[in-house]
């Protein structure tokens, strides 16, 4: 069998290394969404790919395992969690003339210790009865009067709304970013609660006109035949900074530092980043690939076309601690 899930952690434990014909994971990604590469991989190679699904604690799993552990790979979404990683040293540095083509430089770690394999944008979704599509255009416009008691959100204590607030930090700075905070919090139709798709099912049902969320939720929702109606209820919008382009966030890879099965590894990652699969990968989550010459899928595509970002995610990553504290400052969630 090609993809091999092994839900409990331990049993990682009793790999060999020294048949170097397989790849340990660690993964945060549903085995859903790992099942189409991993198969293909072990089809294309003949290396087999053993899949524990976390939930959480994955850094300190390795921390706590060191050399002995059996993990090769990481897998994560969130700019945020890659650098915690490689902060905590529970990852190494891996390079090659193959990663680099496939990967932009501002979706990899500058130094090697990361790469990205797809992306998804921090949009707008707005209500198609109450808010014409020209009236968002930059998230420094959320913090506009004009929106005061119309904007539902989740908790800013959240990484992909830390994400969203460590980019305005590295556009604007603390200041600016700390105004434009209090601005969103005053504008808020109520508290920061539920997830992306809990924030389209409030406009649908008249709580707010607008939210932000990930790009791929609405394919989710439209995969859901409960939730289509409240998909089908909003428009994707897609605002930028005023200095730059749209926020997006990454699911990425990154080699451990005990990796037994480095070279096999290695194979792995570079598979990964080929256009090739990293069509197949964003397929799975309608998420963007960022290999150059590969492209999302249709329904992706229909949602409409917009500019990344240019910076480097590490240096939204560099932010993360301030743009906690200006949140918790600004008594965000409260």
């Amino acid at each position: 069998m090609s993809h091999r899930l092994i839900p409990a952690l331990a049993a990682l434990a009793v790999a060999t290394p020294a048949l170097a014909q397989e790849v340990n994971v660690y993964s945060y990604r549903q085995p859903e969404l790992l099942a189409p590469l991993t198969d293909a991989f072990t089809e294309e190679t003949g290396i087999d790919v053993n899949v524990a699904y976390l939930e959480k604690g994955m850094v300190e799993r390795l921390r706590a395992e060191g050399e002995r552990s059996p993990a090769d790979l990481i897998f994560t979404v969130d700019i945020s969690r890659l650098a915690a990683a490689v902060d905590a040293g529970v990852t190494q540095a891996a390079e090659s003339d193959a990663l680099r083509e496939n990967v932009p430089s501002q979706y990899r770690d500058p130094d090697g210790h990361w790469w990205g394999l797809t992306t998804r944008a921090r949009i707008v979704y707005a209500s198609k009865d109450r808010v014409d599509p020209s009236e968002v255009t930059t998230y420094e416009d959320l913090a506009d009067p004009k929106w005061e008691g119309r904007i539902c959100t989740r908790s800013g204590t959240h990484p992909y709304t830390l994400a969203l607030v460590a980019a305005m930090i590295e556009h604007h700075g603390e200041e600016e970013t700390k105004t434009w905070l209090e601005g969103v919090k005053s504008n808020l139709a109520r508290r920061p609660q539920g997830n992306d798709r809990a924030q389209v099912r409030a406009i649908w049902a008249g709580e707010c006109d607008i939210s932000l969320g990930n790009t791929y939720y609405m394919g989710k929702m439209l995969e859901d035949s409960e939730q289509q109606e409240w998909a089908n209820s909003v428009n994707v919008l897609f605002p930028e900074f005023e200095d730059g382009g749209t926020h997006v966030n990454i699911s990425g890879v990154a080699m451990t530092k005990s990796a037994p099965n480095r070279d096999a590894a290695l194979q792995m990652m570079e598979f990964l980043t080929s256009p090739e699969a990293q069509e197949i990968y964003a397929a799975a989550n309608y998420e963007y690939p960022i290999a150059p010459g590969s492209e999302a899928v249709e329904l992706v595509q229909s949602w409409g076309e917009f500019g990344a970002d240019p910076l480097n995610l590490m240096e939204i990553a560099d932010h993360r601690d301030e743009a906690l504290r200006l949140v918790e400052e600004v008594d965000f969630d409260g």
